[in-house]
């Protein structure tokens, strides 16, 4: 059975994607910092955390053949206001948690000559920039930069990797947004749901995907 690790699964998009893929007969692992009914607890901002935990699961139970790095915080401000730790917390979790997470389970996939696929969420911020988001969109757009190169190295291994840019989606980091006004710039005029993210994710996972590589696809309602 095909193992997949799912970052960030306890809740949101990351929980819909877990269940997706569990529904469709992959052996999904999850985790959560806080552990939370998931598999495996390990922050992703700490890189010997990550690096012990993840040798430890492939030690055991053999290498992924997919990674959904899904797991990221948000910590909103205009530009001038915004502190130091918010700028560090958001980089060092969104953007080094990619390398934090990926870093000890490449070469397992690799010398396993796993086929295996690798999604990374980023978000419409990091595709077009935000306002109040300066931190958050520089992350994003980090991971998508990340996203590309990587996937170059791994083309001739038949290692996919690709990510998904959502837009405005149901979830709790929605929970203080002035919900009318910003579903008028949505051509659909609503919120995706988690579940359609995880649909795509689904896609992306499957042996069908192997050809698509290097993309950003993004999942937003229209909104550019």
């Amino acid at each position: 059975m095909k193992r997949i690790l799912v970052t960030g699964a306890s809740r949101g998009i990351g929980k819909a994607i877990a269940q997706r893929l569990k529904d469709e007969g992959y052996e999904v692992v999850t985790h959560s910092f806080k552990s939370e009914g998931t598999d495996l607890k390990f922050d992703i901002a700490n890189r010997e955390e990550c690096r012990r935990v993840i040798d430890a699961d492939i030690a055991a139970n053999g290498p992924y053949y997919g990674v959904v790095l899904n797991a990221g915080i948000a910590s909103d401000n205009p530009f001038p206001a915004l502190e130091d730790e918010q700028w560090d917390n958001v980089l060092r979790t969104d953007l080094d948690g990619f390398y934090n997470v990926l870093k000890p389970i490449i070469m397992p996939m690799i010398s396993s000559r796993i086929k295996g696929r690798i999604i990374a969420l980023s978000s419409i911020s990091g595709v077009v920039g935000n306002r109040g988001q300066v931190n958050y969109s520089a992350a994003k757009a980090g991971v998508i930069g990340a996203v590309k190169a990587l996937a170059v190295e791994l083309a001739k291994r038949g290692i996919t990797v690709n990510a998904v840019a959502p837009g405005v989606i149901e979830t709790d980091m929605i929970k203080d947004m002035p919900v009318e006004e910003v579903k008028k710039a949505i051509p659909m005029r609503r919120f995706g749901k988690s579940e359609e993210v995880a649909a795509l994710v689904s896609y992306l996972v499957s042996e069908e995907a192997g050809y698509l590589t290097r993309q950003v696809i993004s999942i937003n309602g229209g909104m550019f």
